[in-house]
């Protein structure tokens, strides 16, 4: 049997606490690095902490970029959180540029120096558009931030949400089963366990 949502392990930061708040929102979810659960869950996870190089580096060292593009490419929902959403655009220039996985238009920039870098605490989200990933959330809700790079979408129509923060940037995106946020819905108490039930429920593409 299947897992309902496989968390990418693949040697980066802690990812229990994002298991813990799947099963919180309840959601069957497990942090696995073997090939053969990554293949076979409903739906995939791939979170992020640190330098999107460093991210990218350990993804390629396993192979998983590619188990990534396959079954993004074969419909499975995947959701990328913090630098894992940085990792679906072409490249950052984090120390770059360094290439990611090309399965968004856009790139990945740096704050601006006069702002407090990173960008940490809470901030809100507006929602451009309705989608099923916002499902009893409101607008303008906050979710908590940690990141000092952002997405630039060169897609307007892959832009659901967005945030002010010296610049207004991408902070959700979603095309078709790619779905992405820049903060941590594991550290943004209900509304958090809200996106990611409602990530669990979305029907594979």
């Amino acid at each position: 049997m299947s897992v309902q949502v496989a968390i990418i392990d693949y040697g980066v930061g802690n990812l229990r606490s994002v298991e813990k708040a799947f099963l919180a929102a309840g959601c069957q979810a497990e942090v696995s690095g073997e090939p053969e659960v990554l293949r076979t869950a409903e739906r995939l996870v791939l979170p992020g902490v640190g330098a999107f190089g460093a991210c990218m580096r350990a993804l390629r060292e396993r192979e998983f970029d590619l188990l990534v593009r396959e079954r993004a490419a074969r419909g499975t929902p995947l959701l990328g959180v913090c630098v894992g959403m940085q990792l679906l655009f072409e490249s950052s220039e984090e120390f770059g540029p360094v290439e990611g996985l090309s399965l968004l238009r856009g790139h990945v920039r740096r704050f601006a120096d006069a702002l407090r870098v990173p960008h940490v605490g809470w901030n809100q989200v507006h929602q451009r558009r309705q989608h099923p990933l916002f499902a009893d959330i409101e607008d303008d809700a906050f979710f908590y931030f940690v990141h000092s790079y952002y997405c630039d979408a060169a897609d307007e129509s892959d832009i659901i949400g967005e945030t002010e923060y010296g610049v207004r940037y991408a902070s959700v995106v979603a095309r078709g089963n790619i779905y992405g946020v820049q903060f941590h819905p594991e550290k943004s108490q209900q509304t958090g366990l809200k996106l990611l039930r409602n990530f669990a429920r979305l029907a594979s593409a």
